[in-house]
């Protein structure tokens, strides 16, 4: 079995009906994303965990 990786586990982690498939919805400005994508790192500094009781609190 293959390992998940933590963007299943995020807050961030939606996913989009119109292209279905899921995205990173965190939104970053133009300076915010070039860092992000530049820099490498082993885990994502914006990763919230999420579980099913926390994002649909969220939702609501």
């Amino acid at each position: 079995m293959a390992k998940k990786s933590s963007c299943e586990y995020c807050m961030y982690y939606q996913y989009n009906e119109d292209y279905e498939y899921y995205e990173c919805g965190i939104n970053l400005d133009e300076d915010e994303m070039m860092r992000f994508l530049s820099e490498s790192h082993q885990s994502c500094p914006h990763f919230k965990y999420g579980d099913d009781y926390s994002i649909v609190k969220k939702q609501m």
